[in-house]
C-alpha cells in the first residue's frame, strides 16, 4: 500500500500551511524538514510523520524515500530567501537545484509511480509591466531567480518522474518571516503596539506594486494542480491584481492600536527592485477551477494578529 504524501520543507512558511491544508483530506502526512528546524508546533499531532532530511545526501533521500514508499510528493524543501541568494548564491543552487534533482533521481531509480509537484518561482520571468503568462520570456535577474530557473530545468530533465510545476508570485500571511515585506511591516506595528519599540515603521521602497496572494489559497492551488494540472505544464500560482506596497502599508497601519509614524529606511532597498511584479492565472484555472478566495484584507489582518500572538507569547515566556 502506498504511504501518505510527503511535503518536504514542511516546517517553512507555505510548507506548513500545505500541511495542515492536507489533514483536511487525508489522515496522515509525511513531513521533511533539515535537521536544524523546529518541529515543536507539531509535534502533538499524530498525523505528521516527521523526518530530518538533507535533500544534499543523495543516498539519505533515497533511502529515507525508499522506506516511505510516498504516494505523492510535494517538493517545497529549499533555500526561499532572496536576500540571502544575493549575498551568496552558491547555497541557493545547490539546494534549489542539486536537492530536487537529488529528489527526483531517487524517485527514478525506486521505480515510484507517482505525482511529483515542484515550487518553483515567478522570478524565474524577464520583469515586465504587463502582466505575466506562462509563456513569457524566461529571464531571471537575481541569483535567487536563477536557482529556480536551474531547479524547474533539472524537473523538465528528469526521466521516469511525473513532475508538476509551479510558479508561485509572492504570497503573504499568519506565520510569514519578517524577512518578507508585508510580514515586516506587521511585526514592527505588533512591537510598537506592545511598547517594544518607538512608534516609527521603518520601510523600504514603497512605490512598487506586487501581485501577491494568500498563503492558504497558494496551498490549495498546489494540492489541486496535483490532482488536476497536466505534468511538464507550468502553471502561475498568484491573484491577477499588483497591490501597491503603499497601499498594503496603509491597511496595516490603519489596524494599528497606536498612532504610527513612517520613516524610509535605505537600508531595506534592494540592490535590483522591479516596479510591477502581477501574474496571469489563466491556465491555472482552466486546467483546475482555482481561483484565489481569500481577500487581501483578511490576510494583512490574520497577519498582523499572528505577530500580536507571537509577540505576547514570547513576552510571557521571558
Amino acid at each position: 500500500m502506498p504511504g501518505p504524501p510527503l511535503v518536504t520543507g514542511a516546517t517553512g512558511f507555505a510548507g506548513g500551511h500545505l500541511v495542515r491544508h492536507l489533514l483536511t483530506r487525508v489522515p496522515g502526512v509525511a513531513a521533511w524538514a533539515h535537521a536544524g528546524s523546529r518541529t515543536r508546533t507539531y509535534e502533538v499531532d499524530g498525523r505528521i510523520a516527521w523526518s530530518h532530511v538533507d535533500l544534499l545526501d543523495s543516498d539519505g533521500v533515497a533511502a529515507a524515500l525508499d522506506r516511505l514508499q510516498p504516494s505523492a510528493i510535494f517538493h517545497l524543501g529549499g533555500m526561499a530567501d532572496v536576500h540571502a541568494a544575493w549575498r551568496s548564491a552558491a547555497p541557493a543552487l545547490r539546494v534549489n537545484a542539486l536537492g530536487t534533482h537529488h529528489l527526483l533521481e531517487a524517485v527514478r531509480t525506486l521505480c515510484l509511480d507517482i505525482p511529483v509537484l515542484v515550487t518553483g518561482s515567478a522570478l524565474v520571468y524577464r520583469p515586465s509591466n504587463g502582466a505575466i503568462d506562462e509563456e513569457g520570456p524566461l529571464a531571471p535577474t537575481s541569483p535567487y531567480g536563477l536557482s529556480k530557473l536551474a531547479q524547474e530545468m533539472v524537473a523538465l530533465r528528469a526521466t521516469g518522474c511525473r513532475v508538476f510545476l509551479t510558479r508561485p508570485f509572492n504570497h503573504a500571511g499568519p506565520g510569514q518571516s519578517d524577512a518578507y515585506v508585508t510580514s515586516s511591516f506587521a511585526r514592527q506595528i505588533a512591537e510598537i503596539e506592545a511598547g517594544l519599540r518607538d512608534p516609527v515603521l521603518h520601510v523600504g521602497n514603497v512605490d512598487s506594486r506586487r501581485d501577491i496572494t494568500d498563503v492558504r489559497d497558494i496551498v490549495r492551488a498546489y494540492d489541486l494542480i496535483l490532482q488536476r494540472g497536466r505534468p511538464g505544464r507550468p502553471y502561475n500560482v498568484c491573484c491577477g491584481k499588483a497591490y501597491p506596497i503603499s497601499h498594503l502599508m496603509g491597511t496595516l497601519v490603519s489596524s494599528a492600536r497606536v498612532e504610527i509614524r513612517i520613516q524610509t529606511d535605505h537600508d531595506r532597498l534592494r540592490p535590483s527592485d522591479t516596479p510591477v511584479v502581477l501574474g496571469d492565472f489563466t491556465r491555472l484555472e482552466r486546467d483546475t477551477g482555482w481561483r484565489p478566495e481569500i481577500p487581501m484584507e483578511q490576510t494583512l489582518s490574520d497577519l498582523l494578529d499572528y505577530w500580536r500572538s507571537a509577540i505576547s507569547v514570547g513576552r510571557t515566556a521571558s
